[in-house]
């Protein structure tokens, strides 16, 4: 059965460090982790989660778009568990868009990220993956990709005029 784990947030070290490879995917750590972050991220309202937000260094994150409180305009995709993920090309369109993140609580900022991916993942059944993400999806996919690399939003914003406060971002975007 899948738990809720507690996010770790900005500050502790798993953050900045790079996560390791998964090198078996039916390992049943890795699989009870993959069912607890699908929870996690759902409870939580976020639209995208990584192993070392609940103090896990594997290479491994959820993307799972949908409408929530912090999102009310996500689109709605099938929350996805994708291991190992790579990004294979990009376009070269950079696209400012506000995030936040569930290891960075309360604030939000505008951050530059290319517009349309491929990448390539392995699914939980073990199989190779490889898609095309553009937009909202691709921002999740490249957020999370950060993550596994040590890398939080706030590394990518230009500037702090480019941040503000969650109470702020829902009155003033949402």
């Amino acid at each position: 059965m899948a738990k809720q784990l507690q996010v770790t947030e900005l500050g502790n070290p798993i953050l900045r460090q790079v996560a390791q490879p998964v090198e078996n995917i039916h390992h049943d750590r890795i699989q009870k982790l993959s069912r607890d972050l699908l929870l996690t991220v759902k409870k939580t309202n976020g639209v995208g989660i990584a192993a070392p937000q609940v103090a896990h260094s594997d290479r491994l994150f959820v993307v799972a778009s949908r409408p929530n409180l912090r999102y009310p305009h996500a689109p709605i995709m099938e929350p996805t568990v994708m291991i190992n993920p790579r990004m294979l090309s990009h376009s070269p369109d950079v696209v400012k868009g506000w995030e936040g993140c569930l290891s960075v609580p309360g604030i939000r900022g505008l951050v530059p990220r290319y517009q349309a991916i491929t990448v390539e993942y392995t699914g939980l059944d073990g199989r190779l993956y490889q898609q095309e993400f553009t937009d909202f999806i691709a921002r999740i996919f490249q957020h999370e990709l950060d993550h596994l690399d040590g890398l939080v939003f706030l590394d990518r914003v230009e500037t702090t005029q480019d941040l503000m406060t969650e109470q702020e971002y829902l009155r003033q975007v949402v």
